[in-house]
């Protein structure tokens, strides 16, 4: 058979069924044929933010495959590989490529040049016989170290020619899953028993592995508060007594307070990076346990006493079997002291939450849509910038994969292709993406792209007219020229693309709003809620 159909069929074999992708590409057409539907987008990166989606949703259990052609194609994917590279995502990339003749050209933009610094796999075929063991090898990474994956096809090797027994006889790859040490897993439980105060930091690694309720567990059992990464929240039930909560730029006054007093820091399924889009690992004076399946990421940049290399899961339910049998840390007043901090930190923010301010109170929309809908069943994202900051210390996710967390490249306009993915994937579910107007400036168009494939998500736009987290970084250039002023109706933008929508400017409107907008959600359109917000804001320190 030819390589563009061994692959199509390989794609089926491996669960595949629908291609994100934007034409021209031959694979479209081909992996139709095999019965996987095509999910064509507006621009490139949403697609690959819709496979990102797509795969978060499904903790794993589908991986989002998207394909674009040669040339601008690949060029304009490159925003997205980097956002699923830098959030550890397993995407797979058939890219379209040059004749192999042309592969050293200089304005041949080439995948293999120039995406080896955002991806976990990266290769094309000598001849189309290679195709199907680089696409097992692409499998085996995506499914044992994240991704992304990409496998650039030369222009002559779709039509070349594969044995059809390399293709007929394929069985789904499965993944490798790495025990720790035993004798570091010792180690670290002895440290966190012998802990005066201990804090677990869980990362995106524990919701991917399936690992939550091992995490609960070890809390338990060491009477631990527990907070999450950005990328990681959900993966501890907020609604725990010992959740302590998720931080981004900013975060809850549990989590300073808890970090700031921690002897001890226990990381899981998380790399424990560096970034102005979450808290630091403290440098001094603490005992610091990470673990990850990234041996990239130890040593990285903290300096662990113990390391736990392996599958984030497994290492969890070793590390509590352990801590059991060392008896346990005695309970102290941990959850009474967490609800106490969040009961005089709320009652702070009250204020705010419950704001008659117009223009409207941001806080305020997010207050009454949490009062409207059960966490439990919703899945919430949210852009880059401020919405970032007003969602993530506030909503509380109750359940993993609740809350689509992201952002260390934290791009503009991501949100809306992740929550069209994680709505394809979990049909059921109130799919949420909430987006600033800058936001919607760059990757808007694209909910035609929900209302053309019959995807019900709900996105909320906060409208202020402004760039507002830019206004200390060009106060002269603001008050001169207006330069982080931007305008919009996006209401009529939505409903110009088939989308139901509504714009709202008072305070008291914000409910019927947003019970309107879930309606048609539940109807199985998508919808739009356009809320006129205040210029400044306020975010929790």
């Amino acid at each position: 058979m030819k390589a563009i159909e061994a692959i199509a069929r390989i794609l089926k074999a491996e669960g595949t069924e629908m291609l994100f992708c934007y034409p021209r590409q031959e694979l479209i057409e081909h992996a139709a044929i095999a019965g996987i539907r095509p999910v064509v987008c507006r621009q490139e990166r949403v697609g690959i933010a819709m496979a990102d989606g797509l795969g978060r949703a499904s903790f794993g259990e589908k991986i989002g495959v998207f394909t674009m052609q040669a040339g601008p194609g690949v060029e304009n994917s490159f925003p997205g590989v980097a956002q699923s590279f830098s959030d550890s995502v397993p995407t797979l990339i058939i890219a379209g490529g040059d004749s192999r003749s042309r592969r050293h050209v200089h304005q041949a933009f080439s995948s293999l040049d120039n995406f080896s610094r955002v991806s976990r796999f990266l290769a094309a075929p000598a001849t189309g016989t290679d195709v199907p063991a680089l696409l097992r090898q692409a499998y085996f990474t995506l499914r044992s170290a994240g991704g992304p994956a990409i496998l650039e096809m030369p222009r002559e090797a779709w039509n070349e020619e594969v044995p059809d027994a390399l293709v007929n006889s394929w069985v789904r790859v499965r993944p490798a899953l790495a025990m720790p040490d035993p004798d570091a897993v010792t180690a670290a439980a002895k440290h966190l028993v012998a802990a005066k105060a201990p804090i677990l930091w869980g990362g995106q690694g524990v919701i991917t592995s399936g690992a939550s309720e091992a995490l609960v567990r070890l809390a338990e059992l060491l009477d631990a508060p527990v907070m999450t990464t950005l990328s990681g929240k959900s993966g501890f039930p907020e609604d725990h007594p010992l959740s302590v909560g998720a931080s981004a730029v900013n975060g809850t006054r549990m989590q300073r307070t808890f970090l700031g007093e921690a002897d001890v820091v226990a990381g899981f399924g998380t790399s424990f990076t560096r970034t102005a889009f979450g808290p630091r690992v403290p440098d001094a004076d603490r005992i610091i346990i990470h673990q990850t399946r990234a041996l990239a990421d130890m040593h990285k940049e903290s300096a662990p006493a113990v390391t736990l290399l392996g599958d984030t899961r497994l290492a969890l339910e070793a590390l509590a079997d352990e801590v059991e049998r060392q008896g346990g840390r005695k309970k102290s007043d941990t959850a009474d002291r967490i609800a106490a901090i969040r009961t005089q930190w709320l009652a702070d923010w009250r204020a705010q939450h419950e704001s008659d301010e117009v223009p409207i109170n941001q806080y305020r929309v997010l207050h009454e849509l949490a009062r409207l809908v059960d966490p439990a069943d919703v899945i919430i994202t949210h852009d880059a910038g401020s919405p970032r900051e007003q969602v993530a210390p506030f909503w509380r996710a109750t359940r993993p994969g609740g809350y689509l967390g992201w952002g260390k490249s934290t791009q503009l306009g991501y949100g809306l292709g992740l929550i069209m993915g994680a709505k394809l994937a979990q049909p059921s579910k109130l799919c949420i993406n909430v987006m600033g107007d800058a936001a919607i400036g760059m990757t808007g168009l694209d909910l035609e792209t929900a209302a053309r494939n019959g995807i019900a998500t709900l996105t909320i736009v906060f409208n202020n007219g402004v760039m507002a987290m830019e206004g200390d970084s060009m106060p002269y250039a603001i008050k001169t020229y207006g330069a982080w002023d931007e305008g919009g109706n996006y209401a009529r933008v939505a409903e110009g693309l088939g989308v139901w929508s509504r714009r709202t400017d008072r305070p008291e409107a914000i409910a019927d709003a947003l019970r309107a907008a879930i309606a048609e959600t539940e109807a199985g359109r998508p919808a739009v809620a356009e809320f006129v917000v205040k210029e400044g804001y306020d975010f929790s320190k």
